[in-house]
């Protein structure tokens, strides 16, 4: 913008200047991957530690500490046994609110049954040492039942609601769709659960006979992203089959509908079950993709940084595309997609807000990066 511009915007007033310049810089925006570290194999998750520090885990089976220098420690011991394996391993990280009093933190897992043949996603809680080299105090809270003898559709997203309860994002095992639509098990939901693993008294089933007391809602299929949207409720994306990938709003009680209804079909084609996409008493998506992205992690974008086209957009990473997509939001809806990142290099496995503002991306490969989005 050259000077006679700012001149006159100057004379204009400075909400006009910054109005204007906030749409500029956004128009002008252009989004530079900057490479945090390299060498991590097939990272899922990432959360932010205090002084600018990292905790990523790589699916199979091993937690990491990552310097504000991105310096990549080694593997942090006192894990659980993990069933790593197919889309099995060691999955999301969550930092508690507290971690700066109370040093804990949350991960979820492929847990091995006793008898090695079936497993389920789990939930441990433990406390970071102080050296940052092992994990104290780690106990199991919840384990998704029942255990299957499946490698795929873990879910395992964790997100701390505003009220200090736990969500956790569980798969319908590829083999059990049809457990989605029950509520004797934990197939195909999301849970709500205390830190404890106990499940809340307010939660939507705690009264009724033959549910579990665990569940917010079921007929999920296999929700790989979850967010808090700015309004504190919670935001999913779950992966469809051949096509019908969604993103939803889950709300208590509610049943998202999988797989009695689905925008997508069998792989390789025909029809998943009546082949119908409404029913009466089965939630409609927020928004689905036809074809599939694979949909991934997802935030919401609360800092300025970008400018203030961008503040409130939802960025999803698509693991099948390999691109981050921005999408617009009016009124709750989406209104536009913007693929960003997509020369379609690596496949993008988590995306996150960090604490300074910038978005942090995943990308899950063998040799996989953590890499911080900065603007030309």
């Amino acid at each position: 913008m050259n000077l006679r511009i700012r001149t006159i915007l100057r004379l204009l007033g400075s909400s006009v200047l910054v109005a204007v310049l906030g749409f500029w810089g956004t128009a002008l925006a252009q989004i530079r991957p900057e490479t945090v570290s390299s060498g991590l194999e097939n990272p899922w998750g990432v959360a932010f530690l205090p002084s600018g520090r990292f905790l990523v885990t790589e699916r199979p089976g091993r937690l990491r500490l990552i310097g504000a220098d991105g310096k990549i420690g080694a593997p942090i011991t006192g894990l659980p046994a993990i069933a790593a394996g197919g889309q099995g391993g060691l999955l999301d990280v969550l930092v508690d609110s507290g971690f700066e009093k109370n040093r804990t933190l949350y991960f979820c897992f492929s847990e091995p049954a006793a008898n090695g043949s079936t497993n389920s996603t789990a939930l441990a809680r433990a406390q970071l040492s102080e050296d940052g080299a092992k994990l104290e105090n780690l106990k199991i809270v919840f384990s998704q039942q029942p255990k299957v003898a499946s490698r795929h559709h873990f879910g395992c997203r964790i997100i701390e609601a505003r009220d200090g309860t736990l969500f956790l994002t569980l798969g319908d095992r590829f083999s059990r769709k049809e457990d989605a639509q029950k509520l004797d098990n934990h197939l195909g939901k999301i849970v709500r659960i205390a830190k404890d693993g106990t499940a809340p008294k307010d939660n939507p089933f705690v009264d009724k006979a033959g549910a579990l007391p665990e569940i917010w809602s079921y007929g999920h299929r296999n929700g790989q992203g979850a967010a808090l949207a700015p309004d504190g409720r919670l935001w999913m994306t779950e992966h469809g089959p051949q096509g019908g990938d969604e993103i939803n709003v889950p709300q208590a009680s509610r049943n998202y509908g999988w797989p009695v209804i689905t925008y997508g079909e069998n792989y390789g084609g025909g029809k998943i079950g009546d082949g119908v996409t409404a029913k009466d008493g089965m939630e409609q998506p927020l928004h689905h993709w036809v074809p599939s992205i694979a949909p991934s992690g997802m935030a919401f974008l609360t800092s300025d940084r970008y400018g203030a086209g961008w503040k409130g957009n939802l960025f999803v990473g698509s693991l099948k595309f390999g691109y981050l997509d921005r999408i617009e939001l009016k009124d709750g809806k989406v209104v536009a997609e913007h693929k960003l990142m997509a020369d379609g290099r690596a496949r993008i496995r988590d995306v996150k807000q960090g604490p300074d503002g910038w978005l942090y991306v995943l990308t899950d490969e063998s040799d996989g990066k953590l890499l911080r989005l900065r603007l030309n």
